[in-house]
């Protein structure tokens, strides 16, 4: 008789869990610091073993006025020249609003070209599931229905249709765009709100990034959470790193600067004791065939089991060294590798 002693055969529910992802999504727009984020991808894979965050090339905030389409050509031809070097590397591009002239040279020049080289498209000031529905459309006729589609949202209206935009089916992750949410209310709230401590505290901001954060898990989507601001500021970046991802439930966030990538891995990182102990519960429960076990005077069973293995992933996705007994169960990338007896 044919048996599966792994996790992610095992344990079914975890598969309606989100996509697994880099926790930081690194934004970058100007040509010199594009391939400079490109190349420290490359090299922090090399160092961990696996990639820790994405690179997402900018269109709406990198190109000047008037050069959209140079820029588009620009980023085409970057991401065409690093995957050849780098064929796991991951990439994403963000295009112009769907509203914008440029939009449709971005989807032309970009995913038209090197689609096939990209890891997503992101989609900003997305308002209804509507326009993410034209959006994912225009991709297809571009490249092919294959290509992951990431969500910014942006407005009280969007927030509002959170729900239905996580149900899309091409949508991988929705973001939240503090600055521009902030600014659609015309002044009612105050800039405080856009700082490392007000975005936690004011009650509309908070509102919204709770109803995005719980739509993306209603329909086993990602949450990512926006960026913070005040790049030199370490100790208020982890602070705000922490509290989305133990407060707020988000399981990825935006870096727009290279001094951020590695603290926000850190922060979203399962603790060391953490590890060990999701590690010491699902040996047992292996040992016990997947039935109920005690563990230190507690009940777990494949509810709890089902938690204590997506800490390992995330403790692998972050490049964390697993204890020696449970790396059988992934592949030297960090991703789980399903294994039969």
């Amino acid at each position: 008789m044919t048996t599966t002693s792994h996790p992610q055969d095992i344990l079914l529910g975890a598969q309606a869990a989100a996509p697994v992802l880099p926790v930081c999504d690194h934004f970058s727009g100007q040509p010199e610091r594009m391939r400079k984020s490109l190349q420290l991808q490359a090299q922090m894979t090399a160092e961990l073993g696996r990639c820790v965050f994405d690179v997402t090339l900018d269109c709406e905030d990198g190109a000047t006025v008037g050069q959209e389409v140079a820029h588009a050509n620009a980023v085409a031809a970057l991401v065409r020249e690093h995957a050849a070097a780098h064929p796991d590397a991951r990439i994403a591009v963000r295009v112009h609003a769907l509203d914008h002239p440029a939009f449709v040279d971005d989807v032309a020049r970009i995913v038209g070209q090197v689609g096939d080289k990209l890891t997503h498209v992101m989609l900003p000031k997305a308002e209804t599931v509507d326009q993410v529905d034209w959006v994912a459309r225009a991709l297809d006729r571009a490249y092919g229905p294959r290509l992951p589609l990431h969500v910014l949202i942006e407005s009280p209206a969007a927030v509002q249709q959170a729900f239905a935009i996580a149900a899309h089916p091409r949508v991988q992750s929705i973001s939240f765009g503090l600055m521009d949410f902030v600014s659609a209310h015309g002044g009612a709230i105050p800039a405080s709100a856009m700082g490392v401590q007000g975005q936690f505290e004011h009650p509309l901001v908070l509102r919204a990034k709770l109803e995005i954060a719980a739509a993306c898990h209603a329909h086993g989507k990602v949450a990512s959470h926006c960026v913070v601001t005040e790049f030199k500021d370490t100790a208020a970046l982890t602070q705000a790193a922490r509290q989305a991802s133990q407060r707020l439930g988000y399981t990825r966030m935006w870096s727009i600067h290279p001094a951020q990538i590695r603290p926000i891995v850190a922060a979203f990182a399962p603790a060391a004791d953490a590890v060990a102990t999701a590690a010491a519960i699902l040996l047992a429960a292996e040992s016990a065939h997947w039935g109920p076990i005690s563990h230190e005077g507690v009940l777990h069973d494949r509810a709890s089991y089902r938690y204590y293995w997506q800490v390992l992933q995330r403790a692998a996705q972050t490049g964390l060294t697993l204890p020696d007994n449970v790396r059988r169960w992934f592949a030297e990338d960090g991703q789980p590798v399903a294994s039969h007896c």
